[in-house]
C-alpha cells in the first residue's frame, strides 16, 4: 500500500498556512486536476481526491489539529481522515455547484428539547420534594391534527418541485455541465403546500400550549443538576419525536448550612468560657435539634462531625456528615463585674499560656 504524501505537501502551502490560504489553494488544484478537465488522464480523479481529502482535513480546525500532533495515524478514538466525502459536497461548498443528488421529500423531525429551571430550598434538596412546572411548548395542532390546513382540506402537491421537495437546475462551469440540486423555495422541502391554512395554528402545525407537569426531585440533588422529563420537550414535525424537558435545579442559600458535597458546614459561635470549660449545646440539624457534648479546651476553628446528619447520596445508601466548627466569639462590652472576673482569671493565668514556652522562645531567638 503507497504511503500518503504529507497533506500540506498535497496543497502546495506551509504548515502554518492561513485558513484562507488553504482554500485558495484548493481552489486552484480542483480546477487543474478535476476529472472533467483531464478526461485523457485516468489519474486526474485519484489526484484529485487526494487534494480533496487533504482539505478537508486542513480546513476543519480539530481534524489539523489532531494531524499536526499524529500525522496520518490518530490515536485509537479519535476517527481518521479518510472519510473524503467526495466530489459533490465539496465542490458545491467552494464553487456552488455539485452532483446529482437523491432528491428527497423532508421527512420526520425531532421536537426542540426544552430548558427548565427549578428554585428549591436546602431541605427539599436533602430530603427530595415533588413540584408542579408550568411549562409552555409547542405541541401539535389538535384542530388538524398537524397537517396544516383547514379541517375539510387537506394539503396538495407542491405544482414546483412535484412533491419531491427539492429543485434541480443546469449549471455551465469550465468542468462542463453539473446539476445543481436544492430546496424548494414554494414548499420549503415539503413537497406539500397547505391552501386553506388551519384557522388555529396559522398553517404552521403545532400551537403554543401551557402544561403543568409535575417533576420529583430526589433526595440529595445539588445545584445545578438537571432532571430529564423524557419527552415532555416540544412535539415533533410530521410524526417525528418530541423532544425532552430538562430541569435545572437551583437551590437557595441556607441562613445556617453551607454544603459541601455531602457534608453539611455549620459554624458554631460559643463564648470563651463554653470554649475553656466545655458545655452541653443543642445543635441545630435538618433533622430537628441534637444535643452536643463540647469538649474542655475548645480550641477556635476546632472542627467535630456529627456522623449521617448532612446529604443523602444520590446513588446509594447512607448520608454525609455534619461538620461544625467553632468560632470563639469575645464580647465587646462587659459589665464592671465581668471584668473583674476576667482580670482576676488573667492573674491567676499569669503571661506565658497565650502560647507555648517553646514558640516564645523561637520568638525571642527571632529578635535578638
Amino acid at each position: 500500500m503507497p504511503q500518503k504524501r504529507d497533506y500540506y505537501e498535497v496543497l502546495g502551502v506551509s504548515r502554518d498556512a492561513s485558513d484562507e490560504e488553504i482554500k485558495k489553494a484548493f481552489r486552484r488544484l480542483a480546477k487543474q486536476y478535476h476529472p472533467d478537465a483531464n478526461p485523457n488522464d485516468p489519474a486526474a480523479a485519484e489526484k484529485f481526491k487526494e487534494i480533496g481529502e487533504a482539505y478537508q482535513v486542513l480546513s476543519d480546525p480539530e481534524k489539523r489539529q489532531l494531524y499536526d500532533r499524529y500525522g496520518h495515524n490518530p490515536p485509537q478514538g479519535f476517527g481518521d481522515f479518510t472519510g473524503f466525502t467526495g466530489f459533490a459536497d465539496i465542490l458545491d461548498e467552494l464553487f456552488g455547484f455539485g452532483g446529482m443528488r437523491t432528491a428527497a421529500r423532508r421527512g420526520p423531525q425531532a421536537g426542540a428539547h426544552i430548558k427548565h429551571s427549578l428554585t428549591i430550598t436546602l431541605e427539599e434538596a436533602v430530603f427530595g420534594v415533588e413540584k408542579d412546572l408550568q411549562v409552555t411548548r409547542l405541541e401539535t395542532c389538535s384542530e388538524c391534527r398537524g397537517t396544516g390546513a383547514a379541517p375539510g382540506t387537506s394539503p396538495v402537491r407542491c405544482p414546483q418541485c412535484g412533491g419531491t421537495g427539492e429543485v434541480r437546475r443546469a449549471v455551465q462551469s469550465l468542468f462542463g455541465s453539473f446539476i445543481n440540486v436544492t430546496t424548494c423555495p414554494r414548499c420549503e422541502g415539503e413537497g406539500e403546500i397547505v391552501t386553506t391554512p388551519c384557522p388555529t395554528c396559522k398553517g404552521q402545525k403545532r400551537v403554543h400550549v401551557t402544561r403543568t407537569l409535575r417533576v420529583s426531585v430526589p433526595a440529595g440533588i445539588d445545584d445545578g443538576m438537571q432532571i430529564r422529563l423524557a419527552g415532555e420537550g416540544e412535539h415533533g414535525l410530521r410524526g417525528g419525536p418530541p423532544g425532552n424537558l430538562y430541569v435545572v435545579v437551583n437551590i437557595k442559600k441556607h441562613p445556617l448550612f453551607q454544603r459541601d458535597g455531602n457534608d453539611l458546614l455549620l459554624e458554631l459561635p460559643i463564648n470563651i468560657a463554653q470554649a475553656a470549660l466545655g458545655d452541653q449545646i443543642q445543635i441545630p440539624t435538618l433533622d430537628g435539634e441534637v444535643s452536643f457534648t463540647l469538649p474542655p479546651g475548645t480550641q477556635h476553628g476546632q472542627t467535630f462531625r456529627i456522623k449521617d446528619a448532612g446529604v443523602p447520596f444520590l446513588r446509594r445508601n447512607g448520608r454525609g456528615d455534619l461538620v461544625i466548627t467553632t468560632r470563639i466569639v469575645v464580647p465587646k462590652k462587659l459589665t464592671e463585674q465581668q471584668k473583674a472576673l476576667l482580670r482576676e482569671l488573667a492573674r491567676s493565668l499569669g503571661k506565658e499560656p497565650i502560647a507555648s514556652k517553646g514558640i516564645l522562645d523561637k520568638m525571642k531567638e527571632a529578635f535578638k
